[in-house]
């Protein structure tokens, strides 16, 4: 397999699977991807990494384009490479930041107090952490259609990869009502109490904005998620700043300190079940922070971008959610009614909260501004993954051709339109009652996020393991993912016991009538019933989902489990 004399397509996309047995042959370049008719250039071994290195360019049909314009060229799979490294850094740090952190935070720390609050945000970003590291070490190699959605094919099953592709678009196609339902609760911060404003038109204006967004490109994408990004970042600082000053009484003239976690059900409220209860909604929360492995595909230099973005995670966990958390925790106590619970309202939401104890009134304003902002900017994630997933379903056979059809700006028009009519659910949810379908959504989102993480974490053990059977080594990966593999375990650890507590919660907080002396009419047996059911839901229609997805794809098209010698570990590969 000669290939001195070979330009090699950076990003040379197929579905087929190649026999990995030949890699170390004398004299050959071990992983490069050029085809008989690939386009001479001249090429030097590159020993850092064991790939064919060549002159940046990229193939074009039958003219060579350097890598620094690839953002005009269109990909084998209709996509453009128009995401640039500041666009990837900002979106991996906070593109996802919207409702999970500002909205539902509120409600952890009423239930599992400031203590059991903390402490369930710092579990699940350890977990959160070795994902992402996870992803950033297979997508820095095969930056490709559907990201970690699509590696199953590869390096296990591709049943595998059906059932994950249809429950991480399952998710954000939940995730996108439920962010925009939420809107609608912000703008009410503005309105008279009795208004009788139609807050339908809020989200309703917001789609066509995410509509005219997505339809430009993702070159537009990024741009709008960079800025926005920015403002959050921005105002989290800020908000940090703030807290600092305000629980050391230099704001507002009364020093919190750590008094709240000290009073009557403080640290630890409602105990070691309260704070296993809170777990699904804090990965809502962070729910959005493995986009990398999306957005992959459409980076202009993989290589370059994907493990500067992933390694960007830990600075969003510390800084934007632990700190954060700590603080609202040191100034608003955990029994505030002012704090987002059922039935709530953006005014209660503890960041307008902590600007109202330092008595900045405009500061609640400016706050809750950028919520609505940042609820804008999230579901601008939402949209762009939901069709980016559906693009790959299609590519893949699973879904129509027609879905994948993508426009001269590399846009899946078709897939953009489809993420529209599930957005409209969010004008029914503002009808049925805002704040109780949105509690209904986290509890269910959250655990898919739960099953998506175990997924990723296990399809990079199995990567590991193809990688060792084909005799290949980790220094020759562009990418490593940093404390392989016992952080890994310890991450897989937390994800069973996070998962088997979502279990065994949704069965034992069913509700005994025999408690309640007004029986099935009482007002707190009917909260009672409604959050066992949205429990129940949220732990176990996830699984039920990827177990029925899985073993009925594998029955009809008697799918085998693939062999780690022969996994495809090549196709797809950038080569800087």
């Amino acid at each position: 397999m000669e290939s001195s004399k070979e330009v090699h397509a950076p990003y040379s996309y197929n579905n087929s699977t190649t026999a990995a047995t030949d890699h170390h042959e004398a004299g050959a370049a071990p992983y490069s991807l050029g085809s008989p008719n690939s386009h001479s250039s001249s090429s030097s071994s590159d020993p850092t990494n064991g790939l064919t290195h060549t002159e940046k360019t990229d193939v074009d049909g039958d003219r060579a384009v350097p890598v620094e314009q690839m953002e005009n060229v269109e990909q084998p799979d209709g996509l453009h490479r128009g995401l640039k490294l500041r666009h990837m850094v900002m979106i991996a740090i906070s593109g996802t930041i919207g409702t999970g952190l500002f909205l539902t935070s509120g409600k952890t720390i009423a239930t599992a107090g400031p203590l059991g609050a903390l402490l369930a945000y710092i579990v699940i970003g350890v977990w959160l952490v070795f994902v992402c590291q996870a992803i950033g070490e297979i997508a820095t190699l095969l930056p490709i259609p559907g990201g970690f959605t699509s590696w199953g094919s590869r390096f296990f099953d591709e049943a595998f990869s059906f059932q994950l592709s249809l429950c991480y678009l399952t998710n954000w196609l939940l995730t996108v009502p439920a962010e925009l339902s939420a809107s609608s609760i912000v703008i009410s911060f503005w309105l008279p109490k009795g208004s009788n404003f139609p807050v339908w038109i809020v989200p309703c204006a917001i789609i066509v904005v995410l509509v005219v967004i997505n339809f430009l490109g993702v070159k537009m994408y990024g741009e709008a998620e960079y800025w926005f990004s920015i403002l959050k970042v921005v105002t989290i600082i800020v908000f940090i700043i703030t807290g600092i000053l305000t629980d050391a009484g230099a704001v507002g003239g009364k020093t919190f300190g750590v008094d709240y976690w000290h009073m009557e059900g403080a640290p630890f409220k409602g105990g070691f079940k309260a704070f296993l209860s809170v777990l699904v909604s804090v990965g809502f929360a962070y729910g959005g922070t493995e986009l990398s492995g999306i957005t992959a595909a459409e980076s202009s230099n993989p290589h370059k971008h994907v493990p500067k973005a992933v390694n960007t995670v830990l600075v969003r966990i510390a800084v934007f959610y632990i700190l954060s958390i700590f603080f609202l925790s040191c100034i608003v106590p955990n029994n505030d009614e002012r704090l987002m619970n059922d039935g709530g309202t953006v005014v209660n939401a503890p960041f307008t909260i902590v600007f109202l104890q330092a008595g900045m009134k405009g500061g609640a304003d400016y706050m809750n501004a950028v919520i609505f902002t940042s609820i804008v900017s999230a579901t601008n994630s939402d949209f762009y993954v939901a069709t980016r997933m559906m693009l790959s379903l299609s590519k893949n056979g699973w879904a129509p051709k027609w879905v994948g059809k993508t426009n001269r700006r590399g846009v899946p028009y078709f897939a953009v339109m489809i993420t529209t009519m599930f957005s409209c659910i969010a004008l029914v949810m503002i009808y049925a009652g805002a704040e109780v379908v949105f509690n209904w959504l986290v509890s269910i989102i959250g655990s898919l996020i739960f099953l998506i993480w175990v997924c990723i974490l296990f399809l990079h053990f199995r990567f590991r393991a193809c990688w060792k059977a084909q005799g290949r080594t980790p220094a020759e990966l562009p990418y490593k993912s940093w404390g392989y593999p016992y952080g890994h375990y310890l991450a897989m650890t937390i994800a069973i016991c996070c998962v088997v507590a979502s279990f065994y919660l949704s069965i034992d907080r069913k509700p005994n009538l025999a408690d309640f002396p007004n029986g099935a009419q009482d007002e707190k047996y009917i909260k009672a019933r409604n959050t066992w059911a949205q429990g129940l839901l949220g732990a176990w229609f996830p699984w039920f989902q990827a177990l029925s997805l899985y073993f009925v794809y594998k029955f009809v098209r008697k799918t085998k489990i693939i062999d780690p010698a022969l996994a495809d570990l090549d196709s797809g590969r950038w080569i800087p």
